[in-house]
């Protein structure tokens, strides 16, 4: 599978923290931005053998996040607000990619929308709100 992804354009990008952990976050770049995903295994799954829904809520929050912060000139973003709506289980080993957009922006909130897929079946989407947060000026 990761030769597929490999041979379809999909690149590994780094990620630090929880993403790092759940990872590796796999990035394509394609008409109209970018798309994520995440090649699920078993280290991801519920009791009931599926996709943990904290690990699609995780990823839906982490790209969003990155579609925040390119969306505010690369100031830090904070969650502050994330509904999550899961539509179809995901087994391990799918490729669940997530596509994101920006619904609403003010001087420093964002409202934003993602659709997580695997192939062609929608599998959750999910909304939430951003707030960029100012940064501390060393000196």
């Amino acid at each position: 599978m990761q030769n597929d992804l490999l041979n379809n354009g999909w690149k590994t990008r780094n990620a630090v923290g929880l993403m790092d952990a759940i990872g590796p976050l796999w990035a394509r770049k394609q008409e109209g931005g970018w798309a994520y995903g995440l090649l699920t295994t078993k280290a991801h799954v519920n009791n009931a053998g599926m996709i943990h829904g904290g690990v699609l809520t995780a990823l839906a929050d982490h790209v969003l996040s990155i579609l925040a912060w390119e969306a505010m000139d690369r100031q830090a973003c904070v969650t502050l607000q994330l509904d999550t709506h899961f539509i179809a289980g995901v087994k391990p080993g799918d490729f669940i990619e997530v596509r994101g957009e920006i619904a609403s922006k003010t001087r420093s909130t964002l409202f934003l929308n993602a659709h997580l897929t695997v192939g062609d079946k929608k599998v959750a989407q999910a909304t939430g709100i951003w707030k960029a947060v100012p940064t501390k000026k060393a000196g």
